[in-house]
């Protein structure tokens, strides 16, 4: 018998090109380093030169150190796997072209709309390039965790700052004191780890110790990193209220609800009460707009008391949020009526 060929050819199957990893692959390996690396140095430590001091009796070094470790290990972890104040993606039914406006103590921020996330960011709300989100009082992203540093874990960067200065000055000075103390003996392994110990150790508290004290003059003063290009108008901070309560309100004060939930709509369709008309301050600014009369929950946004008529308030502005209900944002700022484009 005769075998039949098929009239046309077998195509080869063409080979798919090999993929990339996910962009996250890297950041995430990143950061899981300097959590090993964390690890190991100070697995190291307490193991030859901390455990000669303890040997000899001297057991505040271990004590402390070993706390040090403890607090700077927890922040770190709680650091990379905390929310900064993630606003979901909301919904298109309120294109860019709608105007919002938020007044914050007699000062106006006409709200930006975010393409990607489909809603009008709240001031101080800023778009992550690397997070693909919209981070609530965003600070900056830092690559050394792979998180955002925003309203949420401002906390935890802080404590995870702190802790590292620290515990990197006394590795330091337990690693001096042990090779200060050990002068006579001949050169060992106890001694060599306490130099690979104490060299990075060295170099990375002063770099630590300027990073803690820019951010704590950027808290005094209510300033966020990625403004630091910025400049309000008049040369004042409309969110400084005063270094104590700056502090308060970036370390201490309630956090509020957290927004994670399928969708959220910061600004749904207002009523028919809410007219842009002119404000008499700035006639020849268009973008300008007086606070909305509050046609009641559909409104999107309203000023909770603490705003200008309001003397028991503390200046916050309330967003209603879809599914969720008001709630408050902290809000700092001096009086006056000029406007900002957050």
């Amino acid at each position: 018998p005769t075998l039949l060929r098929p009239a046309m050819p077998l195509l080869k199957e063409p080979h798919s090109p090999p993929q990339a990893p996910p962009h996250w692959i890297l950041p995430s390996l990143f950061a899981a380093f300097n959590v090993v690396l964390l690890v190991v140095f100070s697995g190291l430590f307490f193991a030859f030169p901390c455990r000669w001091l303890a040997q000899d009796g001297q057991w505040a070094f271990p004590i402390i150190t070993g706390l040090l470790f403890i607090l700077t290990f927890f922040s770190l972890v709680s650091l990379n796997f905390s929310d900064p104040g993630i606003l979901h993606q909301g919904s298109n039914e309120q294109g860019s072209t709608m105007v919002h406006v938020v007044w914050v103590n007699h000062r106006a921020f006409r709200l930006q709309w975010c393409h990607k996330c489909c809603f009008h960011r709240p001031p101080r709300t800023y778009h992550c390039p690397w997070c693909n989100i919209c981070v609530e009082d965003f600070d900056h992203h830092c690559k050394w965790v792979n998180n955002c540093i925003g309203h949420r874990n401002f906390r935890f960067f802080m404590l995870l700052i702190l802790s590292l200065c620290l515990y990197s000055g006394a590795m330091l000075v337990t690693c001096l004191i042990f090779l200060v103390r050990t002068t006579h003996l001949p050169f060992s392994m106890d001694k060599a780890i306490a130099i690979v110990v104490a060299v990075p150790a060295a170099g990375f508290l002063v770099p630590l110790f300027l990073l803690l004290l820019i951010q704590a003059m950027s808290v005094s003063a209510a300033e966020r990193s990625y403004e630091g290009k910025c400049r309000y108008l008049e040369g004042h901070n409309p969110f400084d209220h005063g270094c104590a309560s700056n502090w308060y309100l970036t370390i201490c004060a309630p956090l509020g609800p957290k927004y994670m939930a399928e969708a959220v709509w910061l600004q749904r369709a207002v009523g028919p009460d809410w007219v842009p008309r002119q404000n008499p301050h700035f006639p020849m600014c268009p973008s300008t707009l007086s606070p909305p009369d509050l046609p009641g929950p559909g409104s999107g946004l309203q000023n909770t008391p603490g705003v200008p008529g309001d003397t028991k308030g503390k200046g916050r502005t309330t967003h209603l949020l879809g599914g969720l209900g008001p709630v408050t944002y902290p809000f700092w700022a001096s009086v006056s009526s000029a406007i900002y484009e957050d």
